[in-house]
């Protein structure tokens, strides 16, 4: 997740001495006035997998390296992430707030788009945000994304919710002392695409069906007649067994997990696990449904990289970028075969 700019220090497991490229001002004369020295670093890989690495660095400057420009311009089938939300409480993991926040995001529709390969998508997460002081959503999640969209020239292709059933009642002033709302418990995922097809395949994603369904394909009929939506549902295409039953854009997944590879390996290392981590199963979602093995994800605002492991675990190339260095190294917790 984004943060301000701070000095990193070089992780425990990368090269001594990583590579940096000294630019110093020009002239001697500048020099004898005891103008500083500016130094530019290349930002340093904290591990790599066989699929994917994971870089410590800010996106906005990581992605304008020449390095990664090479090897990720146009070459990126999915950019799936969630970009900290425009929280009224400044988090550890840096949120910005306001307008502040809409110039930020909006300044990587271009940049995105330019990684994007023709029939690549972008899927974001935005969360809800509220009116500092008052029981009143804030707009600015909308406003940044219609922004964004504008900016980039994307086709909105669809929206996605992921409720969270298990999610605290919040906000907690007016849900849980002023008792006039009801518990904020979903956010917003929208997948955009440079093109109106982008690659998808909802035979990926399918769910299995349920216990009537399987009685019914047994069976082999339905009581004819028309439903209130007007389908027939005495026609034999009804009854077509398709290995399982086409998912809505409701994602219902509960994000309770205490005990995983990633807690347990940030517990034994004495690292902050990271505080709004994504269920696994969201960045399965997207990642099977709109890529294939072998074609490569990318995660911006990595936190704890749940879109490489899952990018890593369905074989698919991953690359991500994440400025805190301790979330950094308690991401590798998922990769066991981190090098």
């Amino acid at each position: 997740m984004y943060r301000r700019r701070r000095r990193i220090r070089e992780p425990a497991h990368a090269s001594p001495n990583p590579q940096r490229i000294r630019m110093s001002t020009s002239g001697n004369q500048n020099a004898s006035r005891g103008a500083p020295s500016r130094q530019i670093y290349s930002p340093p890989v904290a591990f790599k997998t066989a699929l994917g690495s994971s870089i410590i660095g800010e996106a906005e400057h990581v992605l304008k390296r020449p390095k990664y420009k090479k090897d990720l311009e146009h070459k990126v089938d999915l950019i799936f992430t969630s970009p900290p939300f425009p929280l009224n409480k400044r988090k550890k993991y840096g949120n910005k707030q306001g307008e502040e926040y809409v110039k930020w995001l909006v300044g990587f529709a271009s940049l995105f788009r330019t990684l994007l390969k023709p029939k690549g998508s972008i899927v974001l997460e935005l969360g809800n945000a509220w009116e500092h002081g008052l029981p009143v959503m804030s707009t600015l999640a909308l406003e940044a994304l219609l922004e964004f969209r504008k900016k980039g020239d994307f086709f909105l292709c669809q929206q996605f919710v992921w409720h969270n059933p298990a999610r605290l009642p919040s906000p907690a002033q007016w849900v849980n002392v002023e008792r006039i709302r009801v518990k904020d418990s979903y956010t917003h995922l929208w997948w955009m695409a440079s093109t109106d097809r982008p690659h998808a395949d909802n035979r990926q994603v399918l769910k299995k069906y349920s216990d009537s369904m399987e009685k019914l394909l047994v069976r082999r009929s339905y009581n004819n007649g028309k439903r209130p939506s007007e389908h027939n549902i005495g026609k034999k295409s009804f009854l077509k067994n398709n290995a399982g039953a086409i998912p809505s854009n409701m994602i219902t997944l509960a994000n309770t997990q205490s005990n995983s590879s990633y807690l347990n390996y940030c517990r034994a290392n004495d690292l902050q696990p990271h505080p709004a981590r994504m269920p696994m199963g969201l960045a399965e979602f997207f990642i099977k449904f709109l890529t294939e093995p072998g074609m490569l994800v990318l995660d911006p605002f990595a936190g704890s990289n749940t879109t490489g492991a899952a990018a890593e675990a369905l074989g698919r190339r991953w690359f991500s970028i994440e400025p805190t260095e301790d979330y950094v190294q308690g991401s590798k917790g998922r990769f066991p075969k981190a090098q």
